[in-house]
């Protein structure tokens, strides 16, 4: 296994046409690339090609957006073809309340995915939001890990009115409450979280049960303050992940090693601090 890309969603249509609805063009645009429509075997190929093992995120906005999910079910059935390939995480509507936790639960428990997406932009909910905590509380007991959301979002990028999403829900600061509330929760923030980088560095580098994944940005645009946390004090807790499929990890490592990384360092981006956090 060369790396674990943590943040992977997929170019099926249940996510790309379903989940995404008119928000697919508008992603397409902004990424400037055109995501053909893939079946889960291709899927699987192409990560087995690269020798990556790939984090597959499920997706519930349903209440904000009125959008179908991809569903834990769907999802769990593609880790289970191709166990090889995928670990899965879930999703559930923070709105749907009690339900959203069992939900939660029977995903982890029975369906054996390994942790939860959630996108406070696009679910239009605050992270630190204590009617959410129940569902935080579950997490933190089952030891599953919450990849969250940060930063500005490719999804409903130029649309009137950014296609309803709402990108103050995913400032980085609100996860240092919820990373004190419960402090044996394994919290991702997801993205480099621009315009509001330096709160997710400042959140990392306080609380040590908050990681941070690299998704959705070439390393050739990172700023020079992301670039030093990366290769120097941030190196134990942060982790390649692409934002496949509007990424790839080609691109994304050649990026990378034109900072000419350590094989040290390089070894904990793209595989060891992942395999450390999921339990691998």
């Amino acid at each position: 296994m060369r790396a674990i890309d943590f943040h992977v969603h997929l170019s099926t249509h249940e996510w790309m046409d379903a989940s995404l609805g008119p928000m697919r063009e508008a992603t397409e645009r902004h990424f400037r690339t055109t995501v053909p429509i893939r079946t889960v075997d291709e899927m699987a190929d192409e990560f087995r090609a690269d020798d990556v093992l790939a984090v597959l995120l499920a997706w519930d906005a349903e209440s904000a957006t009125g959008l179908p999910p991809t569903t834990n079910e769907f999802v769990a059935e593609c880790v289970e073809r191709h166990p090889d390939a995928f670990i899965g995480f879930a999703s559930v509507d923070p709105w749907k309340g009690k339900a959203a936790v069992q939900a939660f639960r029977h995903a982890i428990t029975d369906l054996g995915l390994r942790g939860l997406k959630l996108h406070p932009s696009c679910q239009l909910f605050a992270p630190n939001d204590t009617r959410v905590y129940p569902l935080y509380e579950a997490a933190q007991e089952l030891g599953a890990p919450i990849i969250f959301h940060t930063g500005t979002t490719g999804l409903g990028a130029g649309m009137p009115g950014g296609g309803g999403i709402k990108l103050g829900y995913s400032r980085p600061i609100y996860l240092d409450d919820v990373a004190a509330d419960f402090p044996d929760l394994k919290i991702v923030g997801a993205h480099p979280s621009w315009p509001w980088q330096d709160e997710m560095l400042a959140v990392v580098q306080h609380k040590t049960n908050v990681w941070m994944d690299l998704s959705g940005w070439s390393p050739r645009k990172w700023s020079p303050e992301l670039t030093k946390a990366v290769l120097g004090p941030m190196s134990d807790r942060a982790m390649y992940g692409s934002d496949y499929p509007f990424l790839t990890f080609t691109k994304w490592l050649d990026a990378f090693r034109s900072y000419e990384p350590s094989a040290e360092i390089e070894e904990k981006i793209l595989l060891g601090n992942a395999r450390r956090l999921l339990g691998l």
